[in-house]
């Protein structure tokens, strides 16, 4: 395999197996079903063969149809216990290893990025592919300085490759129905191909990435190797020993995937406050766990920018939703503590109604609930009851079976939730923090981790905390507008000025300077008396 395949018409006909292909095996197991064999088995069958046909023609196409892979990855945990060990291996392949592009041409791109002398750039480098991302495959080195790094190449073509897969598959978006129920993939689709330039430019990657490093330098739990060197199709930066997350999902003991849950729930909620960007592709692909415990993150392709942090309206709205959520639950009394309304004495469900309905009212100024759209307030909290489970305790544990009860409980369009939600809508500007919330979940899950969601969210979601508690003055504190960031990125290619020729290189990180120790003030000279100048004489 000489390089990606670049021709639309040949990508295009490989994508327009996925559907022929599921029609035949549906078609097929009608005919199974009507030969005696149980329906359960046959629909199990079928639906093992489409995963395994999905990922191998998603991971062989690399670009838009790997990335789109990688995005549905973390919403493994949601399909039935028969079916999740074929489609984990099928998911597990795609997002560490796909079929590598020979050293020759990496090598011409290496010379057309890093000019024709780049190996005396490094001191060794190794021509077999280490891993392979989205729109590249990465190669370990050894830098000129004696760095061991991570050398990103990305693969030729992968651009107008990125738009011919984005644009067929989302013809084809209704069949991934079958592989992740209740999961509406044309808008992440969409989204995925809304923000090709940024993920193409490694340039601007590189400096994503300085900003996290920066960020988090010197962090107890999160490590974020450092960019060395970038150009248009080349990004270097420092290498990360660890166990990939899927290794961790895969066969991690439970305090393993416990600590590798909490540093995750963390890193994604703290980066807007700390960095003021939003890691936006979370998947196993993305972050190792290192030996001592800390959680390593790769790849930033794909980041929002925040510089004010997470929306305040966010926090506030999922607090009384939860506080409503909680007093439904519990006795009249307990209810009116939670809530935050001044409920008339004696009026049992005054205070969760009020509760809710400022929660309706906040999500139609914000455009979650078009104007035209009736909302029953009652069927409502229900819908979303079952998802505030992992903010109602302290520690919840997050498994396979809970999110697979969310799945068919939002797949059945007889449910009320079901019904709720297409009456829903995802304003374009919370579009990654949600796809970024539900990754999350949907990694924790894999995980099977018991993790403090709710705490994480409390010091670094502005609004969710109580008001006035000291987790809710941190978060407005850190998320405040105009606080200082450590680095001011520019925009996308488009926005930015033209580059200059060669590589971006960046200076290794320089240490933190110790904090300075007030001195004991300087005791100044007595003066020496007037006849020692001469004055009495």
């Amino acid at each position: 395999m000489s390089d990606i395949p670049r021709r639309a018409v040949v990508r295009t006909a490989r994508l327009a197996t996925l559907p022929i292909g599921y029609a035949g095996r549906a078609t097929l197991g009608v005919g199974r079903r009507l030969g005696g064999r149980p329906a359960e088995a046959v629909a199990t069958e079928v639906q093992r063969r489409t995963a395994e046909q999905v990922f191998r023609v998603l991971g062989e196409l690399k670009g838009g149809a790997m990335k789109l892979g990688q995005a549905l990855s973390v919403f493994e945990a949601a399909l039935p216990d028969e079916v999740a060990g074929p489609y984990r291996a099928a998911l597990t392949k795609l997002q560490e290893a796909a079929p590598p592009l020979p050293a020759a041409t990496i090598h011409k791109v290496l010379a057309a990025e890093l000019g024709p002398d780049w190996r005396a750039l490094f001191r060794s480098f190794d021509d077999s592919p280490a891993a392979a991302a989205s729109i590249g495959q990465v190669h370990r080195a050894v830098w000129s300085d004696g760095r061991s790094v991570a050398v990103k190449v990305q693969y030729p073509g992968a651009g107008p490759a990125l738009l011919s897969d984005l644009t067929q598959l989302g013809r084809v978006a209704r069949l991934f129905g079958v592989l992740a129920p209740g999961l509406d993939v044309k808008p992440l689709i969409e989204e995925l191909r809304a923000r090709v330039a940024e993920e193409l430019d490694y340039r601007l990657e590189a400096r994503w990435q300085q900003a996290f490093a920066e960020a988090y330098r010197g962090d107890p739990d999160i490590v974020i190797p450092w960019p060395v060197a970038a150009a248009d199709h080349v990004l270097v930066s420092e290498w990360l020993d660890g166990t990939p997350l899927a290794d961790v999902i895969a066969q991690g003991e439970q305090d393993r995937r416990d600590r590798a849950g909490a540093m995750l729930c963390r890193f994604l909620w703290s980066g807007p406050a700390r960095a003021g960007l939003l890691h936006a592709d979370p998947h196993p692909g993305n972050f190792r766990l290192l030996a001592d415990g800390r959680l390593g993150v790769l790849d930033f392709g794909a980041v929002k920018q925040l510089p004010d942090g997470m929306p305040e309206v966010i926090g506030r709205l999922t607090r009384l939703a939860l506080a409503a959520h909680h007093g439904a639950a519990t006795s009249p009394d307990a209810a009116g503590s939670v809530v935050e309304a001044d409920a008339p004495a004696g009026d049992e469900g005054a205070a969760e109604d009020k509760a809710t309905a400022a929660v309706l009212d906040g999500l139609r100024r914000e455009g979650f609930i078009p104007a035209n759209a009736t909302i029953d307030a009652h069927e409502f909290l229900a819908s979303l009851g079952p998802l505030l489970d992992a903010l109602t305790e302290e520690e919840f544990t997050f498994s396979r079976a809970w999110l697979r009860e969310q799945a068919l409980r939002l797949a059945d369009w007889r449910s009320p939730a079901a019904q709720v939600s297409r009456q829903l809508n995802l304003p374009a500007s919370y579009l990654l923090i949600h796809r970024v919330t539900m990754s999350g979940i949907g990694l924790l899950c894999q995980l099977e981790a018991t993790a403090g969601l709710r705490a994480e969210m409390e010091r670094w979601q502005p609004g969710f905390a109580p008001p006035g508690s000291t987790a809710a003055r941190h978060a407005a504190r850190a998320n405040r507008p105009g606080r200082k960031l450590p680095l001011a990125v520019a925009g996308t290619r488009a926005d930015a000025e033209a580059p200059e020729p060669g590589p971006l290189l960046f200076s290794p990180p320089q240490p933190r300077r110790a904090p300075r120790t007030a001195k004991a003030p300087r005791q100044r000279e007595p003066e020496p008396p007037e006849t020692s100048r001469g004055l009495d004489t």
